[in-house]
């Protein structure tokens, strides 16, 4: 089989993190198979388009590392890629319908269809069309042609009986018929509704696998009965129905719980790497225990018979987890220029510093990310590393600020550091520990003290490794500071 799968997205929003995934298992399994990985964008709702949703989608998969074969902005065999530029396809489609007799015209106004769905909600009936013009005379149809009266195109649902397909992930779903109402096709505007538009473009564009939410299983059955209406039931594609990503208490994910855009968690501080490993092992797996897996690794092992028909939690925990090891894992130079935007927009330094102090900033990346979880933290945690401190954090300071010779001690390590003509990481501990061991105390006596007074916050890298970095002079000026603050207070 060619596998050719399709991402439809709708411009209506943001690209949230369901849809992603949906893309991130349509990718996966066109790379697998060496197929065809198609963007189709669905703006046939012209009342709910928002303002440049198409870019916000474009940068969404772009950003998590999806490219295209075909789509909007690459072209391709089967385009338009935009429904809104594919009219003439629905209304051949519908115009087939009507003349086999499987379609007809709905003349009916949305004040009728309004007050038919509000009586059968009072007698507490199901909702749905009455099939008022089902039957309506050719004479009768032509008529209000003639008039200029707007209508609808709707599907003949059969009344009886019942409507299957299978479901690559559920097995056999059985529909009866008489459930479905006649639902509409071709709206008054001439746009067509996303049953029509979506059936008649997979099945013009080749489409082998539809690969979509769970949501969409009850629509699944009209769109059946539109393959078979149309004649081409036998080029069907397979149906493959993903399971629901779920809040941590189990609910529908809301914005925030999980359900933000794509790109805010670019903004939040969220490698795509890891982003695209977390969503890629929401509701599949590579068979094994693996967690971490790198994109290589991902195509090989994706397969549609690992995924699983169960609802998949979005552990928010899990994704800081997993983000934290691709920090740590990667390079210094890999986190250069995403570490660094996070630096100026935070105001830590200037644009044009990022290249005249690349090697102390490189510095700094290799020193802290093994310890940082987020891109973000980098600006909240590393922040002394371009300052000096402006206060010293509450906690810390009645915790490790105490004892009646605690300002001797540091006069004492700032003397001798400024004594020394090689400062470095080794010589820094040496001096410390022999203090210790003058003073007879405990080596956390002295380090956390340190710490607090060059850093202001009582966390960090190993102090040594830190001192070595920000140099004599610096260390030595943040030292003096705080023994000041000490004994101005007594």
């Amino acid at each position: 089989m060619t596998v050719r799968v399709r991402f439809a997205p709708s411009p209506t929003g943001y690209l949230h993190i369901g849809g992603a995934r949906t893309a991130l298992y349509d990718w996966l399994f066109a790379r697998h198979m060496k197929g065809t990985f198609i963007l189709r964008i669905e703006d046939t709702d012209r009342s709910r388009i928002v303002e440049d949703s198409i870019n916000e989608i474009y940068n969404g998969l772009r950003w998590l590392g999806m490219e295209w074969d075909e789509g909007p902005d690459v072209g391709g065999e089967y385009g338009p890629y935009v429904q809104s530029e594919r009219l003439e396809y629905y209304k051949e489609a519908a115009d087939k319908l009507i003349e086999s007799g499987d379609a007809y015209r709905c003349f009916c106004t949305s004040e009728r269809l309004t007050e038919l769905r509000e009586t059968q909600r009072l007698a507490k009936k199901q909702p749905g069309y009455d099939r008022r013009c089902r039957n309506l005379s050719d004479e009768e149809i032509q008529e209000n042609v003639d008039s200029g009266l707007p209508h609808v195109v709707r599907l003949k649902v059969p009344l009886t009986g019942q409507t299957r397909f299978e479901d690559f992930i559920r097995g056999p779903v059985v529909h009866e018929n008489q459930t479905l109402d006649d639902f509409v096709l071709l709206k008054t505007d001439g746009f067509p509704t996303y049953h029509l538009a979506s059936v008649v473009d997979d099945h013009l564009m080749k489409i082998s696998h539809v690969i979509r939410g769970e949501e969409w299983i009850p629509s699944t059955p009209k769109h059946v009965l539109l393959y078979q209406a149309l004649g081409i039931e036998d080029q069907m594609p397979l149906f493959v129905h993903v399971p629901s990503i779920l809040s941590p208490g189990g609910g529908k994910l809301s914005k925030r719980k999980g359900a933000a855009a794509v790109t805010d968690f670019a903004d939040m501080g969220y490698l795509p790497e890891a982003v695209r490993n977390f969503i890629a092992l929401l509701g599949w797996s590579p068979g094994d225990d693996r967690e971490k897996m790198e994109l290589d690794e991902m195509i090989e092992a994706f397969t549609l018979e690992r995924i699983q028909p169960k609802g998949a939690i979005f552990d928010e925990i899990k994704l800081t987890w997993l983000n934290g090891e691709y920090i740590s894992d990667m390079t210094a130079e890999q986190l250069f220029a995403s570490v660094t935007k996070v630096w100026t927009d935070a105001g830590l330094i200037a644009a044009d510093e990022t290249e005249t102090r690349r090697a102390y900033l490189l510095e700094i990346i290799e020193l802290f990310k093994s310890r940082m979880n987020g891109l973000k933290d980098f600006g909240e945690l590393a922040a002394y590393c371009f300052h000096d401190p402006e206060d010293y954090d509450a906690k810390a300071r009645k915790k490790h600020w105490k004892g009646d010779d605690l300002a001797e001690r540091l006069t004492l390590a700032a003397d001798r550091f400024e004594a020394m003509d090689d400062f470095n990481v080794e010589s820094a501990e040496t001096v410390v520990r022999a203090i210790c061991e003058e003073k007879e105390i405990g080596g956390g006596k002295l380090i956390n003290p340190i710490r607090l007074a060059v850093c202001g916050i009582a966390i960090g890298p190993g102090l040594f490794e830190l001192l070595g970095l920000l140099g004599k002079d610096t260390v030595i000026r943040r030292l003096r500071t705080a023994i000041e603050i000490l004994k101005s207070e007594g």
